[in-house]
């Protein structure tokens, strides 16, 4: 998970806008989104309460800032993996790494969802997903084409990712890796029908 601010990093001049950000994070991890505030933000940054506005104008838009750095940092754990299956061990691993990112990407009611710089960040992240759908082997007639594996497969390291933050697999997991323990599921649930054996979930797609 991570850590506070106040050992994480601090503010540096010229670097205002990355202060923010990571305060936000903080206050994210910790409370969810709906806890946010830009007075709040700019006092734990320790800058003018107008300051956060300078950068971000408001809240909004503080929040779509956030959701793109996530799908690029998204993007960039999804990039080289082999298959399907270790796309969602790389998707539940992001998702433990950076959980205020999590908690807002997926929150298209908090963003701007014309900003340009979201829509490339979803689109860079979305082409990771879909390339581990596009290299599975053509399947047998009637079975599910590759967008709606890419769904299932989507939804099971999602849902893991979900139940994961919310601590609804503490006693489950006993201390063990979040994303090795996917990755065993996936293999299994692949073994017995769900998806290929070899390659199996991650997200696909939107």
């Amino acid at each position: 998970m991570t850590t506070t601010g106040s050992t994480r990093r601090g503010y540096h001049h010229g670097d205002l806008r990355r202060a923010v950000l990571d305060a936000a994070l903080d206050v994210i991890a910790a409370d969810g989104p709906g806890a946010l505030s830009l007075r709040d933000l700019a006092r734990r940054a320790g800058v003018s309460h107008a300051a956060p506005a300078h950068h971000f104008k408001d809240r909004t838009g503080l929040l779509t800032a956030i959701a793109a750095e996530g799908y690029e940092l998204l993007a960039a754990a999804l990039s080289g993996a082999p298959g399907l299956r270790e796309r969602g061990v790389r998707y539940v691993r992001f998702a433990a790494a950076h959980p205020a990112h999590f908690q807002v990407m997926f929150r298209p009611d908090l963003h701007r969802p014309d900003d340009p710089a979201l829509l490339a960040a979803k689109e860079r992240a979305a082409a990771e997903l879909r390339a581990g759908v596009a290299a599975l082997p053509a399947g047998p007639g009637g079975s599910p084409g590759p967008r709606d594996t890419g769904v299932a497969a989507w939804s099971m390291a999602h849902g893991f990712a979900t139940l994961l933050l919310t601590h609804n697999l503490d006693a489950a997991l006993a201390g063990r890796d979040p994303g090795e323990v996917f990755g065993a599921l996936a293999g299994l649930l692949g073994s017995a029908g769900v998806a290929d054996s070899a390659q199996l979930p991650s997200p696909a797609g939107e």
